[in-house]
């Protein structure tokens, strides 16, 4: 028979039981307790609804846009000379006309991938041209943000075009872009800001006559930073 007492030690035993168990999940020993995420795709804004790109942005790509003039110098250092005289526009870091953002429609555009973070990769790579499509989306009631998708091939770049405020305006005419890859047979891209490795943080210029193009500096894989050249379906 138990008796009083030792249902009271039973009870304090509990408690104690009950108390280390809550320490342990404190300390992570449990599997309920969500990790922060990391320094790398913290925002101050997660959904990307807030006044603005900086406000969508992460904090690695706030970097690098912040060093896009670098991320070009450090790939132009490395591409034949022969390349940048073919086609000095599309190659030309200052080239930036007014109005930077192309009109609602479906594009050409074609990648062209520069200099390598590593030895052995291939310092200049053009890929052929895929459709592309410049929309705008419903929620945005006509006078929001646009956005960016490559309809075809195995990398495709899709996300948001945002028109820089008066306050955000740099010295040169531009928009910022904020996306993600799609690879091969995926259906749909990432929502931007759920795996950095396929994050992309970019600059849409306009540098001729309805010709534009999208800069990604630094993307994770394979260069050092990819043009995507946008002109009108012929």
């Amino acid at each position: 028979m138990t008796g009083v007492g030792g249902a009271r030690v039973d009870a304090r035993r509990a408690v104690g039981a009950l108390a280390t168990c809550v320490l342990l999940v404190a300390c992570g020993g449990g599997k309920r307790i969500a990790s922060a995420p990391p320094p790398e795709v913290e925002r101050t804004d997660p959904t990307g609804r807030g006044a603005g790109w900086r406000t969508a942005a992460t904090v690695a790509d706030r970097a690098r846009l912040r060093d896009w003039r670098d991320a070009w110098m450090d790939a132009l250092a490395q591409i034949p000379q022969r390349e940048i005289a073919a086609d000095p526009h599309l190659f030309d870091p200052d080239r930036a006309l007014p109005d930077p953002l192309p009109p609602i429609g479906t594009y050409r555009c074609r990648t062209i991938k520069l200099g390598a973070p590593g030895a052995g990769a291939s310092r200049f790579i053009a890929y052929g041209w895929f459709s592309c499509r410049i929309e705008q989306p419903a929620r945005t009631g006509g006078d929001g943000e646009l956005t960016f998708t490559r309809l075809g091939g195995s990398q495709r770049p899709s996300g948001t075009l945002y028109r820089e405020s008066r306050a955000d305006a740099a010295p040169r005419p531009r928009a910022i872009f904020l996306g993600s890859m799609a690879l091969g047979d995926e259906q749909r891209p990432m929502r931007y800001g759920t795996d950095a490795n396929r994050d992309l943080a970019g600059v849409m210029e306009r540098i001729g006559d309805r010709r534009w193009r999208l800069i990604l500096p630094r993307p994770r894989f394979e260069s050092l930073l990819d043009i995507v050249e946008i002109i009108p379906m012929e």
